[in-house]
């Protein structure tokens, strides 16, 4: 079981409230990614539901148990870091094998629950190989190995993937969600990269300022946002906010068009403008379009776009997803 309940939340440090008070309720089995720009209060949201800091006040339950004031190693939860944490001198088995060894485990339980987990993560030829002998993502899944052999309620990941590069962020990004449908158990996953919380996510939680700002599945943040900061976090490239409505009789502050929503033509349409770089990425081209009605946009069109720096091209909005904003920063349904 892994269901986890923030009831009034609060963090404080000295006068700084750095969590103000949070409501959230994580379901058994979810994987939940708290993502937000750095300084929003995720990673310490973490740090309050391992037990590694206080809460200055509100309740965390784990399966209806106040864990509030009880230890780290009470609450049957196992978090991974940045940073791997791993002992150097010890083997990959060893690493492993460390908490078990810790909990006075048998030595026969211990290898078959190391042996487990090195099949899932696919370091059984590693066994032997100290740290210093493995590549980055190779020493992330050791880390993950010593969480899976204490079977934890919960995982904690918090930022795991931000030492690796690009291709190794984007495997390890698969190898977790992978391990998550083999394992089912409840995952919380903490990133400032709003790309691996859309792909890894069943739901998202949106910090903003210590705040959530929404809750909710990926496709649902993506396609109704509540509010101008959710539009303009979810999404890459992100939602063009255009203020004051241009060229339209909708009476609200902020109008918002993701950039596959914008069509682009040489002859006609609705905003007339200049192409300015143009982003060939194979299946897809960012066009940045300088406009006299609604500023700078990005648009998404087809790989094989012939449009160049410079052109004069006009853009039309697709009325249906346009997304309306009020003067409080709040969606207009």
């Amino acid at each position: 079981m892994g269901n986890i309940q923030l009831k009034k939340v609060n963090k404080s440090f000295g006068s700084t409230s750095v969590i103000p008070g949070i409501d959230l309720t994580i379901n058994d089995g979810e994987f939940v990614v708290f993502v937000g720009p750095s300084g929003c209060g995720k990673s310490t949201l973490l740090r309050l539901i391992a037990g590694l800091e206080d809460t200055t006040s509100g309740t965390i339950e784990i399966d209806g148990r106040d864990v509030t004031g009880e230890a780290p190693a009470k609450r049957r939860l196992a978090m991974v870091f940045q940073s791997y944490a791993l002992y150097p001198h010890m083997s990959v088995y060893k690493n492993i094998a460390f908490p078990l060894k810790m909990a006075k485990m048998s030595p026969e339980a211990i290898d078959k629950k190391v042996q487990d987990a090195a099949r899932i993560l696919n370091l059984t030829s590693y066994l032997d190989r100290r740290p210093g002998q493995l590549s980055g993502g190779q020493r992330q899944r050791v880390a993950i190995g010593r969480a899976i052999v204490r079977e934890p309620s919960a995982f904690l990941f918090d930022e795991p993937l931000s030492n690796l590069d690009a291709a190794l962020r984007g495997n390890m990004r698969l190898e977790i969600s992978e391990l998550h449908h083999q394992l089912k158990t409840t995952m919380i996953y903490v990133t400032h990269d709003q790309v691996e919380a859309m792909t890894m996510a069943d739901k998202i939680v949106v910090l903003n300022a210590g705040n959530i700002a929404q809750v909710g599945s990926p496709m649902e943040l993506y396609h109704k946002p509540d509010n101008l900061f959710v539009a303009g976090f979810i999404g890459s490239p992100k939602m063009n906010l255009i203020s004051g409505a241009p060229a339209s009789a909708m009476s609200v502050a902020t109008i918002g068009v993701r950039p596959e929503h914008l069509a682009i033509s040489r002859t006609e349409g609705q905003w007339k403008g200049v192409a300015g770089v143009t982003e060939h990425l194979g299946s897809d081209t960012f066009i940045h379009v300088r406009t006299e009605a609604a500023g700078l946009v990005t648009v998404r069109a087809a790989g094989e776009t012939d449009i160049r720096h410079g052109d004069a091209v006009y853009l039309t909005p697709d009325v249906t997803r346009i997304h309306k904003f009020g003067e409080n920063g709040l969606a207009i349904r």
